[in-house]
């Protein structure tokens, strides 16, 4: 079942080949089809229409199920909550309908977003998890159903049900997203993540969100740096984990960056990489910890997970 694009159904609509309308029909289209075996929704309205207007206008969103909503109840993934409903969508929401972008339902989620597993089945394979805690946001975008997605993370909720589901994630800059009306884990590392097909198409959704043009695939930004953080100091990485880290940084290598490797005496190899798109380091948790002057800022870190460490669905 093929995914959703976000920027090609944007491209379509703009250049009056697709309504908003009918983009929005596709979704419910494909939500009746594919939701009663993959289990990505707890309820969904199937008469929203498309707003006029914004750059989001004609997408259709699901919303994790411990994010606030006026127009559907907040369960959280849990009895106790069954039917309950806010007076109010929370402010992450309120940006999305600003957008113009049509809320289609809420996605489900583990239990308060913590450890219990949802029914949800992942779309590449029936007999295998998709993840959590943020399970339907990344089952439903995977299975086609919807272009974006909203989910949360504290530890891990966003990036791992994107990576089970094979789908593209973010987890944004911690606040760059509002929290209020999010059903709290963590005050101080509870974050509002995005779901789509692609990279480009979750730049274009997370622009619209925040009103950043610079986030937008074709704009001219400041060279990044990315840090990627090794785990010398806590054990070997799962080899699966090692491995994808060392696609990514390949990746990146191969984006523009150029490497070289030196000895770092707390752990077994420091590297560092500089170009015209950025510049990647490794370094270990004590000389090169923050504070000290070989360790640079960084933005954005690529991880590997510890052997023996928990990888179920909910676990932040």
């Amino acid at each position: 079942m093929p995914m959703m694009s976000l920027a090609e159904l944007q491209r379509r609509i703009d250049a009056g080949n697709l309504s908003a309308d009918a983009a929005i029909a596709q979704s419910l289209e494909a939500i009746g089809a594919h939701d009663k075996t993959i289990g990505a929704f707890v309820c969904r309205n199937e008469a929203v229409r498309a707003a006029n207007a914004g750059p989001l206008r004609g997408i259709a969103v699901g919303i994790k199920d411990i994010i606030d909503t006026a127009d559907f109840p907040t369960q959280m993934g849990s009895k106790i909550y069954s039917g309950w409903q806010p007076r109010a969508d929370a402010p992450a929401v309120m940006l999305l309908k600003q957008a113009g972008a049509s809320i289609v339902g809420k996605t489900t989620t583990t239990a308060f977003a913590s450890v219990d597993p949802t029914a949800t089945l992942n779309p590449r394979n029936h007999g295998h998890t998709p993840g959590g805690s943020s399970s339907g946001s990344a089952a439903a975008v995977a299975a086609g159903m919807i272009p974006l997605a909203l989910g949360t993370q504290t530890g891990g909720s966003v990036i791992r049900p994107a990576s089970f589901c094979g789908v593209a994630a973010i987890k944004p800059s911690f606040r760059l997203l509002p929290t209020v009306g999010v059903k709290c884990y963590s005050w101080t590392l509870d974050t509002v993540g995005l779901f789509a097909a692609g990279v480009q198409d979750l730049a274009r959704g997370l622009s619209a969100l925040t009103n950043r043009s610079e986030l937008l695939p074709a704009a001219a930004i400041e060279t990044p740096r990315i840090g990627v953080v090794t785990q010398d100091f806590a054990g070997a990485p799962e080899g699966a984990g090692g491995e994808a880290l060392r696609i990514a940084t390949v990746a990146a290598e191969r984006a523009g960056a150029s490497g070289s490797i030196r000895s770092c005496r707390n752990s077994r190899r420091r590297r560092r990489w500089r170009g015209n798109t950025g510049r990647i380091t490794t370094r270990c948790r004590r000389c090169c910890a923050p504070g000290s002057t070989k360790a640079p800022a960084q933005r954005l870190l690529l991880t590997t997970r510890r052997a023996g460490s928990r990888t179920g669905p909910g676990v932040h």
